[in-house]
C-alpha cells in the first residue's frame, strides 16, 4: 500500500496545484491513464467544492490524501467545515452543481465522513485500478 498526503490553502489556485500533485503521484505509481484521468477530474470537483463552500477560519487548509492498494485508488479531500455536501439536480442552464453527481457516476464508491477529532469532514472516492 502507498499512502501520501498534502495540504493546500483554501484558494482557487489550489485546485490546479492539487491536480498537478496527483498527476505526478499517479504517474509514479503507474496508474493506468483512464483511471488517472478520472481521478484528476474527480479531485478537481472535490477541491473546487472545498475551496468554494468550506467557509472556515483563515489559515485552515484543505487536506488531500491519496492511497494506492493493489486494486484501488482512493482520494480523500478534507476541510474544517462541518457542513456536508449533497448532490443536487443542476438544470441545463446552471454553470455549476454537477460535481458530486460526476463523483457518484464515475467512482466505484464515495462517501462523506466526519474528520477525526470532530472538526470538519472528509469526502472520498475510490476507483478500481487495473494493471496496464
Amino acid at each position: 500500500m502507498n499512502d501520501v498526503e498534502r495540504r493546500f490553502p483554501r484558494h482557487s489556485r489550489s485546485v490546479g496545484r492539487a491536480r498537478k500533485w496527483l498527476r505526478q503521484q499517479v504517474g509514479s505509481w503507474a496508474i493506468p491513464d483512464e483511471t488517472a484521468q478520472t481521478a484528476l477530474l474527480l479531485l478537481s470537483e472535490l477541491m473546487t467544492n472545498a475551496c468554494r463552500h468550506a467557509r472556515v477560519p483563515p489559515g485552515r487548509q484543505i487536506g488531500v490524501r491519496c492511497v494506492r492498494t493493489a486494486d484501488t485508488l482512493r482520494i480523500e479531500v478534507s476541510d474544517a467545515n462541518n457542513d456536508w455536501p449533497r448532490p443536487r439536480q443542476a438544470s441545463a442552464r446552471d454553470c455549476s452543481g454537477r460535481g458530486l453527481t460526476l463523483v457518484a457516476i464515475l467512482a466505484s464508491a464515495w462517501a462523506v465522513q466526519p474528520r477525526p477529532y470532530g472538526i470538519g469532514k472528509t469526502v472520498w472516492f475510490e476507483l478500481p485500478v487495473r494493471s496496464r
